[in-house]
């Protein structure tokens, strides 16, 4: 045996040891490095993703200012929040994540409630962010079919929806053929992401077809923000830019994952807190550079100016700001063959996040599962055998992420609108489960026995100034995002959340309460041990 493979296993055994400590068996196959586990929380941010499909809503919302400099605020302040969960993943490096760190935190003997909100919050975020990302997707190859073949159908709700349902499907199938093949496509990812990225910004820049670029005032100061003035209704420039922040707050969700797959990842008490922390601080890099790099390349309008772009004719700003703006740029820019290539590029990272995103799914709906938290739990939980994966799991997360998608098909829905509903769903949902407990972390000190990886004295600094503003996004995403409110510019994002909390308080409290009493151990050392053999056979 190499020296390589007796290190791997010998970390293997550890984490296998702090897992049973945890009270679980070792189900699933461990065998990430800490690479794979920092590069599926990679590419669920996904800049090319979260940036690009919200670009549009972006423009509506005070334009290239917004978005940058709402870039540079939102990724400081995600990145104490990323901070402060690492350091309780080095702790608790289990699948389960946030609602077993809630449950371990909790004062008094309020773990199981606590536990089971954070659960039911983190699956309805985690549903959403994978519904987010697939919608976005199924909306850019509906913008690349149009580009390419000149059919406008193919932008309408009822393609993309359609779109979206196959892509659930593949990604469903990509999953459910084990740990191994997603670790592949997400070191893909990282490479795409990055590369891509490069790739985009470099020929935007000196794209012959881009005669003159923006300057610094359309890009950061009130040029920028005049050109898209108006857009969205509202009258009052700083709630515009609030509102904008979307954009940034939804990109930065997912990084959870890297605490989803520890039970899957070698020496997971040290990987998954440093996969948390990297994804966020290399996406917040890469990011700005991407939206500098793709509003600098936005045409010109004034004085009679009239852009035409695959056939389409822009003569303002605000024209330009609908459907898939930054598709449009590529083609302005570089041309049509080139700028085809380049959503193709787009296209791909994000069908990455999808696949990396139903795999985070899949682990925290198991571990809730376990748990006994979900409806039929015991299907839910289901591992397969030969490939030691939770491939019930896996669908539960593509059906729910459909289901979200669907209100898009009724008369009337606006697809932009739908769409950041569904990211608003998906960033409140994330955040209130990532930071219970971080709240209960600050207030119930005590309870808390630092792992291998910890913060020190910017501990409290980060967590309270993180728990702050996910007070404040969690209020700001439920407001209109639009002055007219009518069933094109709804945000259905209150319903869907009070839905989740209805659903989950009536639950508790005529049921679970007499028998949810937070996570579960398995059972004794030989208990574990029969678990495991009777997977190994």
């Amino acid at each position: 045996m190499s020296d390589d493979s007796t290190a791997a296993s010998s970390l293997a055994t550890s984490d296998e040891q702090r897992l049973h400590q945890m009270g679980y068996a070792q189900e699933l196959h461990r065998g990430m490095s800490r690479f794979s586990n920092f590069a599926i929380s990679f590419t669920i941010i996904s800049i090319l993703s979260g940036c690009l499909t919200l670009y549009s809503y972006g423009l509506n919302h005070g334009g290239p200012p917004t978005m940058i400099w709402g870039w540079a605020v939102v990724g400081l302040l995600v990145l104490f929040a990323g901070l402060s969960m690492a350091e309780i993943c080095s702790a608790f490096p289990t699948a389960g994540g946030l609602y077993y760190w809630s449950a371990k935190l909790a004062p008094g003997k309020s773990g199981p409630i606590w536990s089971w909100f954070t659960g039911w919050f983190n699956l309805l975020g985690q549903v959403a962010v994978t519904a987010g990302i697939t919608f976005g997707c199924g909306f850019s190859i509906g913008e690349f079919i149009f580009l390419v073949s000149g059919n406008a159908a193919w932008t309408t709700n009822r393609y993309v929806v359609l779109l979206t349902a196959i892509l659930l499907l593949i990604q469903g199938l990509i999953n459910t053929f084990g740990v191994n093949i997603v670790a592949l496509f997400n070191k893909v990812s990282v490479w795409w992401h990055l590369v891509g990225v490069a790739v985009i910004v470099v020929l935007l820049f000196i794209a012959p077809h881009s005669h003159s670029h923006q300057g610094g005032s359309f890009l950061f100061g009130s040029g920028g923000f005049d050109a898209f003035k108006g857009l969205s209704g509202f009258e009052v420039p700083f709630y515009v830019f609030l509102l904008g922040l979307l954009v940034a707050q939804y990109t930065f969700t997912g990084y959870d994952a890297s605490a989803h797959v520890t039970e899957e990842t070698l020496n997971a008490a040290v990987s998954g807190p440093k996969g948390i922390v990297t994804s966020i601080w290399v996406s917040w890099i890469a990011g700005f550079v991407l939206l500098i790099g793709v509003s600098i390349a936005i045409p010109h309008f004034g004085h009679g100016l009239v852009v035409n772009i695959a056939g389409t004719k822009y003569s303002t700003y605000g024209a330009f700001a609908g459907g898939v703006p930054w598709g449009n740029i590529f083609v302005y820019a570089t041309g049509k063959v080139l700028g085809e290539l380049l959503v193709l590029v787009v296209i791909g990272a994000q069908f990455f996040c999808g696949i990396a995103s139903i795999t985070a799914n899949s682990r925290m709906i198991y571990a809730f599962s376990r748990d006994g938290a979900v409806p039929f739990s015991n299907y839910w939980h289901h591992v397969s055998k030969k490939r030691r994966v939770p491939v019930h799991s896996a669908w539960f997360g593509a059906v729910g992420a459909f289901t979200l998608v669907t209100p898009a098909l009724l008369p009337g829905a606006t697809g932009g609108v739908s769409y950041a509903a569904v990211t608003s769903i998906a960033v409140i949902g994330l955040y209130v489960a990532y930071l219970i407990p971080v709240f209960l972390r600050r207030i119930n000190g005590q309870a808390f026995v630092p792992g291998p990886w910890k913060l020190g004295r910017f501990g409290p600094l980060f967590g309270w100034v993180a728990i702050v503003w996910v007070v404040f996004i969690c209020i700001l995403f439920m407001l209109p995002t639009f002055a007219t409110v009518n069933a094109d510019t709804f945000n259905y994002t209150p319903f869907a959340v009070v839905a989740v909390i209805g659903f989950a308080g009536i639950w508790y409290a005529v049921s679970a309460r007499k028998w949810f009493k937070g996570p579960k151990i398995q059972g004794s050392p030989e208990e574990l041990a029969a678990i495991e053999h009777e997977l190994s056979i």
